[in-house]
């Protein structure tokens, strides 16, 4: 006997408003359980809804274009008897969305007070009060700006959105039915105001959004040669945003060291050798530097803990767990994995991790959970090139770990000169909790474990 059962948007990590960009099946289509039914595409992230049952669409609710939150209803299908008894089995975390619809947007929510940093305002980018945010002096309060028809009309989804990058959403105008803000309104907007054409916040100083800067240059390329337009990826416009953002607002100090890793290249290139057939029956990952590098930077973030914190208004929030967001370089631009709980990890056990969600974000299929929860970025030019680099702190992280390419120097030993693998080290850090002695602290200590990764056993 056949059932009709409703297939909805699963737990996708908070995440709302979220747009279809493809179908992948059509009412009168077979599926079979965790077969993609269609593609959202969040800010850094491809998902797909899957079946999660065996059965023939009868319906599609949603078409390209649409938006959608966890909980929408996405598709009927027509289940046999057999599959409808394995259904609760099968996907247990669609259970809760298939009875009861989302709760309702509130009608009129208080809009967040927005807040400028003294001394540092950003161009309609100015921080909410948000946990991992400093401790601010706020704006003056106005009753009229939270009068129920003067409260912009958006969803929490979008609201969540611009508090993130730091937008006031009564600056915004929307573009959607109604009147109503969508989170492209929100990306134009920020890109508006970082080109000098949005409204400035309410800030000391003049120019644009009180930082005293010329208006950013109106130029007609196409007078000086051929050009060619090309759009941003969805990628590059939410990390300029957040990039900007966090240039502006964090003091940056980048402390510069190098490391001795002759030994453990050494050792690196011995075990892959020992383990390349294992390697190339896909049995066993490679061991890659940037591997060695996680497990030595936890090792430094649990002897300096005030590199593995973050600010929450006038306090610091010291975390006990390890997890190392490592960047990766995508055809759509660059994205943060976050390997979690590295302290209770291997060499090995992290560099198959880092492989595997590597992969995901090449084929563009990291789950938000995936990018989130990071205490301590790195960044690893070594594969390309360069000497050092100031990489942008990934708020509301306090320090970041940029690497260059390795290179052999001549290094003195006390009696003569002897080639050694030296890697460059670029630390940048939050100069309102780390002072430069700390940070000098810390890459020597980081040093010393590249050195010799005993030490991280002690």
């Amino acid at each position: 006997m056949a059932e009709l059962k409703e297939v909805r948007v699963p737990d996708i990590g908070g995440h709302g408003d979220v747009p279809i960009i493809e179908l992948l099946v059509k009412p009168g289509d077979a599926v079979s359980k965790d077969q993609g039914l269609v593609t959202m595409e969040s800010d850094k992230a491809t998902m797909e809804v899957p079946a999660p049952f065996d059965g023939v669409v009868k319906e599609l609710k949603v078409k390209v274009d649409d938006t959608v939150s966890e909980g929408t209803l996405v598709a009927i299908i027509e289940v046999t008897e057999a599959a409808a008894a394995a259904a609760p089995v099968a996907a247990p975390a669609l259970a809760p969305a298939a009875v009861a619809a989302p709760a309702p947007t509130p009608a009129a929510p208080v809009p967040p007070v927005v807040m400028v940093e003294s001394g540092a305002p950003v161009p309609a980018l100015a921080p909410v009060a948000e946990p991992g945010q400093p401790g601010i002096p706020p704006m003056r309060f106005e009753a009229d700006a939270v009068l129920p028809a003067k409260v912009p009309y958006a969803s929490p989804a979008v609201r969540l959105f611009a508090r993130e990058l730091g937008v006031d959403l009564a600056q915004v105008k929307g573009s959607a039915r109604g009147g109503r803000i969508s989170k492209e309104d929100v990306q134009i907007f920020v890109k508006t105001a970082l080109a000098g054409g949005g409204a400035p916040v309410q800030a000391t100083g003049g120019g644009v959004g009180g930082l005293n800067l010329l208006p950013w240059p109106k130029v007609d390329f196409a007078k000086f040669g051929a050009v060619e337009s090309k759009p941003l990826s969805r990628i590059q416009k939410i990390s300029g945003a957040n990039l900007a953002r966090n240039w502006a607002m964090i003091p940056h100090v980048t402390q510069f060291d190098e490391a001795d890793i002759t030994a453990l290249e050494d050792l690196r290139v011995a075990v892959n050798e020992e383990n390349a057939k294992a390697i190339a029956a896909g049995k066993a990952g490679k061991l890659t530097m940037l591997a060695f590098l996680i497990k030595a930077s936890v090792a430094a973030l649990q002897k300096f803990p005030t590199f593995n914190a973050s600010l929450d208004g006038d306090n610091l929030v010291l975390k006990q767990y390890f997890h190392i967001g490592f960047a990766a370089d995508t055809p759509n631009g660059l994205v943060v994995p976050v390997l979690r709980d590295a302290d209770r990890k291997g060499v090995a056990q992290i560099a198959r991790e880092m492989g595997e969600l590597a992969a995901l974000a090449r084929d563009g299929k990291l789950k938000p959970e995936q990018m989130q929860g990071g205490c301590f970025t790195i960044s690893s030019l070594g594969g390309i090139g360069g000497t050092k680099f100031t990489p942008i702190i990934n708020a509301p992280e306090v320090a970041i770990l940029g690497v260059s390419k390795s290179e052999i120097k001549p290094v003195w030993n006390g009696e003569k000169f002897k080639p050694r693998l030296l890697l460059p080290l670029s630390l940048s850090y939050d100069h309102r909790v780390i002072d430069g002695a700390a940070a000098a602290r810390f890459t020597t200590y980081l040093g010393q474990l590249l050195a010799d990764l005993r030490r991280a056993m002690l």
